[in-house]
């Protein structure tokens, strides 16, 4: 049994967890790290910084796909870009209209290692809807055009290897890639810690995008214990206006539900909405 002393490099603050390393890996990209901690279940740390752990993963995938899976009336193609857990795969998964999830992971080593360690999370990556592709995704996003009803930005923080997912010019590329009436949605860190990071995105976005809305979901092993999304798109105006998809016949769910759908755009003074 060990403590970890994990750092957020994001914002300087200190998580204690104590637990065991199961696997340790440096791979190309970045160092990854898998422990099973006492009271968190296994977790998942990249470069030093939490990603997930089994105790409330479900809080942040189900809220990157859900909301905008029950806004699109009928979704085909949707494209995940990092995400390499497969958590928000599995998500996609539960809508059976949806006919192609592309993807995009720059790193294989953190799907050989989620595949290994959580596969109640990667347990839909193997699906024949989906396709994996081992690519930058700032870079695949320049060749496609109008192919996406839903994008989701799955991205580690802006540093590393997600730095350049928070660029204003891979959001020019991103809709392109859309079809008409598409929808976004990009990890946008901490409204109590990256307000300033959030309004200057929410700025840029608005040069692409109509509708730009910030929303947010509660995590308690994520520094703050929130962490929010962008939401944009030309063609969805109100993403409180919810599609008549047969939710009640999804099981599982732990934390979305409407009632959160519609609360989690509500946000505090200052942040850009």
């Amino acid at each position: 049994m060990i403590i970890d002393d994990s750092w957020d490099k994001k914002n300087g603050s200190t998580i204690l967890i104590e637990g065991e390393l199961l696997e340790e890996v440096h791979s190309k990209y970045q160092h990854i790290e898998v422990y099973n901690t006492k009271r968190f279940g296994k977790l998942l740390k990249l470069d030093g910084v939490i990603q997930l752990t089994e105790f409330d993963e479900a809080n942040y995938h189900e809220m990157i796909a859900h909301v905008p899976l029950r806004t699109h009336n009928t979704p085909d193609n949707v494209l995940v870009i990092g995400g390499g857990d497969g958590g928000a795969v599995r998500e996609i998964l539960k809508y059976k209209h949806v006919k192609l999830i592309d993807l995009v992971e720059i790193d294989q080593e953190v799907i050989t290692i989620c595949k290994k360690h959580f596969p109640n999370i990667s347990c839909g990556l193997n699906d024949s809807k989906v396709s994996i592709l081992n690519e930058d995704g700032a870079e695949f996003i320049k060749n496609v055009s109008h192919f996406y009803d839903i994008i989701i930005i799955d991205s580690t923080d802006p540093f590393s290897v997600g730095e350049s997912l928070f660029k204003e010019g891979f959001y020019k590329n991103l809709k392109r890639a859309l079809k008409p009436n598409g929808i976004v949605i990009s990890q946008s860190e901490s409204m109590f810690y990256n307000k300033d990071l959030i309004n200057d995105m929410f700025e840029f976005k608005r040069k692409y995008f109509n509708a730009v809305r910030y929303y947010y979901t509660l995590v308690p092993t994520y520094p703050s214990g929130t962490i929010g999304f962008h939401f944009c798109s030309d063609g969805h105006y109100l993403p409180i206006d919810i599609n008549d998809d047969p939710f009640d016949r999804m099981e599982g769910l732990k934390y979305y539900n409407e009632m959160i759908h519609n609360s989690s755009f509500l946000t505090p003074n200052g942040v850009s909405n």
